[in-house]
């Protein structure tokens, strides 16, 4: 109630007036009524009465709240006092906007990337299951999460019950060609099994989804995604049970996903059986491995002890096949981290980074605030000589600072507005991107952060400014302390070097990172990358269904090519340097000795590549020959290595004329006719033995990629190659149309993204100390005045004073270097492990650091030092 009356008071109060008011009239006619004079009767009406004043103020005090009436008076009293200052209040909350609105946006992202659930039936208990090498060496050649070969996958399900259920999916790209005049396009697919959409619990939003009895090597039904839906079809739910041609083979819809449904990510547009398509007994196989495992654990089993199940059974497996590439054991992770691998730890490093800047901007406020506090030295002793108590005003200096904060914190949210939607845009490799934006969690965090600030940035200075001389009214008692400010000084310059130790933090992070990318960017991938464009198509098997059709089509395309003019060379390969991985194959080798029992088969990449593959890359021949146009078809029993297979396996031997034997390629035999340079696949990782087969032998992959080597800008010729492949199949879509070296760049997206990011922040918090620094040596010099006049007027020379103010500031700027330095020493062992070729302790970024640093302080140091040694002795000591 008394909450209510608070809010009432007003009213009351005006109520209790008027009633007052109405008392006194009546008195008062009554009293005339009785033959008194109308004076006389007004006076003995108010005597009666009493003193109507106190009534009102007992009633007022009744229906106060003490607490908020307060808060209120403290806000009324701050924004009277921000708005004498327009300047100052402008520059702090410009300063809390940028840093709250970057941590706001930074929030939004990581929280709907990493911290919110998927919107699938209770997400807690899906993991992904990958296999496991306890060989490092052999972990996918290079990966702790192994893709799972399809024969294991359905042991696992058949021999434990730890889980649920268990449900897999594997990547696809098909050519969906229209049946109405559409134009032809290559959309993103995935396999998945009957039981995907039910384990996750993802009904079909027009339709159904896939059967038990159509998950087979021949099932032709599809699901669409309802952007295609929407897209390609016009939201017609006619298209339920009609036909689409994916590689020129007849599909039937049965359903239409939802349209919140994005897995595995929003590229996806099809969705076929697991099983549709595959080579014969491709489903036996436990060596290879391209298929994704999704699982729901069983309510009361503890994940340790459902994969505890699942790795003895890989273990069984892996016993059982001695010879192939069959992992021992089996890892998992959470399907949100699943989704989330690649920019988990970029996100959480940005997040740290816009962190310190957020304290970085902290400090700054509160070093402002300070100096404010100075500024009202005497405002401060006045209310405390008249009875203010020390809470009251640092209560009120708190409130200040609080909104400070809040109209940051507002401004902030409209600017992360604007930088979510540009995050979410500009990186490429954000899952979830279109579920990214800002809501009332979001709203709530920017609140706690703003609140958290103003505590951050304005208790400090509040009980600075109000110690022993708020409650001192002696002038000279304040002339004294004006003269000798010790406290204060030493605590801006203990804010600005804590300021200066964080910012240093970050531009040897940033500096680390940068100097990272630029060793990733400037990698040699063992080819040419100048003026080579790049694509990609592929044959659908419907079509080209013999390997002569194949060979016909690539290599009729080939000779057009190459007769284009601006055209030097043109290569044809599966997947070229730069491009990924790719595959790899077990293989063994004639002339050796039997593998022994328990030791695993050799591996390596597996590349196609065509006679003129190695010339037009310019990728050096070492040993042997390149291969020819004999090399074909039932000929194409040779292979060519790569330098690095030639090392590994036939260390001080000759490899040319050797055999090897490879299972997955038709358990044939390979002659080995040359050993050429070793190329890199992927930017960032070791190199791998590659084993590259004729591109003649007319089978093997469907899905090529063209280099074109030309004489200018080769972009210039991507209209004329893909009229070529027009005119030779019409219906035949070409995607990844780009440069050679763009395409490098797109794989360093990350890489690039975290360290201009971390750079930015970087630079922002050396402007934000900077400013800080120049702050308090202005704020030096005023108090340090009188001496500066007195030190002049005896003598001094304006160097010598130029040295010393110079010096002064600079002070906290070394020792926050040296602070920051050592701090760094142990936070960049955190960012170890996305460093490429950079140490965490790399002298030259803390060299570059060091001299980025000083040459910014003296800079900010130098215009105060200057006026101080340009200072007039006359008017400083007129001013004392």
């Amino acid at each position: 109630m008394r909450w209510f009356r608070f809010f009432r008071r007003s009213r009351a109060d005006r109520e209790l007036q008027d009633e007052i008011d109405s008392y006194l009239a009546e008195e008062t006619a009554e009293n005339i009524t009785r033959g008194i004079k109308p004076e006389e009767a007004r006076r003995q009406a108010r005597i009666k009465l009493g003193n109507p004043r106190r009534v009102r103020e007992k009633l007022w005090q009744q229906n106060t709240v003490t607490f908020i009436d307060n808060l209120w008076r403290d806000l009324r009293y701050a924004t009277r006092t921000l708005r004498r200052t327009p300047g100052f209040s402008l520059i702090a909350i410009g300063v809390m906007a940028l840093c709250i609105g970057a941590t706001t946006s930074l929030f939004t992202v990581v929280r709907s990337v990493l911290l919110r659930p998927l919107p699938f039936r209770d997400p807690g208990r899906l993991v992904m299951i990958y296999e496991h090498f306890r060989d490092p060496s052999m972990n996918a050649l290079g990966f702790n999460y192994n893709a799972v070969a399809p024969a294991d996958y359905f042991d696992w399900r058949a021999q434990t019950h730890g889980f649920e259920d268990m449900a897999a999916w594997r990547y696809w790209q098909f050519n969906l060609t229209g049946d109405r005049g559409e134009l032809p396009e290559l959309v993103s697919a995935r396999g998945g099994t009957w039981n995907l959409f039910p384990l996750l619990g993802v009904p079909a939003a027009i339709g159904r989804t896939f059967l038990e009895s159509e998950d087979r090597v021949d099932g032709t039904v599809a699901m669409l995604t309802w952007n295609l839906y929407e897209r390609r079809f016009g939201g017609d739910p006619s298209i339920i049970g009609r036909q689409i041609h994916l590689d020129g083979k007849p599909y039937t819809v049965v359903g239409v996903l939802p349209q919140w449904f994005t897995y595995p990510d929003a590229k996806v547009q099809v969705w076929v059986p697991y099983a549709s398509g595959m080579p014969s007994g491709t489903l036996q196989h436990h060596d290879f491995h391209f298929t994704r495992v999704v699982a729901r654990l069983r309510p009361g089993v503890s994940l340790a002890s459902a994969l505890g199940q699942v790795g003895a059974v890989q273990y069984q497996l892996h016993m059982q096949n001695l010879h192939a590439p069959v992992a021992e054991d089996v890892a998992s992770r959470t399907i949100n981290d699943d989704l989330a691998r690649d920019v988990k730890k970029p996100l959480l490093l940005l997040m740290c980074a816009v962190a310190c800047m957020l304290l970085i901007g902290c400090l700054n406020v509160a070093n402002l605030l300070v100096a404010r506090g100075a500024a009202r030295q005497k405002e401060v002793a006045i209310r405390g000589a008249l009875g203010a108590q020390r809470l009251t005003l640092i209560r009120g200096q708190l409130t200040e600072s609080l909104l400070i904060c809040l109209a940051g914190g507002a401004s902030g949210v409209l600017l992360s507005l604007a930088a979510t939607q540009w995050l979410s845009s500009a990186w490429k490799d954000l899952p979830s991107a279109e579920s990214i934006h800002v809501d009332g969690v979001v709203l709530a965090f920017a609140c706690t952060v703003a609140f958290s600030a103003a505590l951050l940035a304005g208790l400090l200075p509040a009980i600075s400014s109000t110690g022993k001389a708020a409650f001192c009214f002696a002038p000279g008692f304040i002339a004294h302390h004006q003269r000798k400010p010790l406290s204060r000084v030493t605590l801006r310059k203990t804010l600005l070097t804590v300021e200066i130790a964080v910012t240093v933090v970050l531009l040897i992070g940033a500096g680390l990172l940068l100097r990272s990318f630029v060793r990733l960017s400037s990698t040699d991938v063992g080819c040419v990358t100048n003026n080579v464009l790049t694509l990609n198509y592929n044959l659908p098997p419907q079509k080209y269904n013999s390997k002569e059709k194949v060979n016909t089509f690539n290599e009729t395309l080939l000779e057009k090519l190459r007769t284009l003019p601006g055209i030097r060379a043109v290569a044809l390969g599966s997947v070229l340097p730069g491009e990924g991985n790719g595959s790899d194959v077990a293989f063994t080798i004639k002339e050796h000795t039997q593998i022994k029992s328990g030791e695993a088969l050799p591996d390596a990449l597996i590349r196609l590549a065509d006679p003129g593959y190695f010339s037009a890359l310019r990728i050096p021949l070492l040993k042997g020959r390149f291969f020819t146009g004999d090399d074909r078809l039932d000929r194409a029993k040779k292979v060519v290595i790569s330098s690095l297979l030639a090392r590994q396996y036939f260390p001080g031997e000759y490899p040319v004329g050797r055999t090897i034997h490879i299972p997955a390629a038709n358990d044939s035999d390979y002659e080995i006719v040359g050993v050429v340079g070793d190329t890199l696949g992927q930017i960032g990782q070791q190199m791998l033995p590659i084993i590259y087969l004729p591109v003649l032998d007319g089978g093997f992959y469907m899905g090529l990629s063209l280099a074109i080597r030309t004489n200018s800008d080769p972009l210039a010729m991507s209209v004329p190659v893909q009229k070529q492949i027009a005119s030779l199949d019409p219906e035949l879509p070409v995607f990844n149309v780009q440069t050679m070296q763009q395409e490098i760049g797109d794989s360093l997206g990350n890489a690039r993204f975290s360290a201009s990011l971390v750079l930015t922040f970087a630079v922002l918090s050396l402007l934000l100390a900077s400013v800080g620094l120049y702050g308090v040596l202005s704020y030096l010099m005023t108090q340090r005045t009188t001496e500066l006049g007195i030190r002049i007027a005896l003598g001094a020379r304006r160097d010598h004073v130029l040295r010393l103010m110079l010096f002064d500031g600079l002070r906290p700027a070394i020792t926050g270097l040296a602070l920051g330095a050592a701090a760094s020493t142990g936070a960049t062992q955190l960012i170890r492990s996305m460093l490429y070729d950079t140490r965490p302790l790399d002298p030259a970024v803390y060299v570059a650091v060091t001299f980025t640093l000083l040459m910014v302080a003296t800079l900010a140091c130098l215009i105060p030092a200057w006026r101080a040694s340009r200072l007039d002795p006359m008017q400083a000591l007129r001013a004392e």
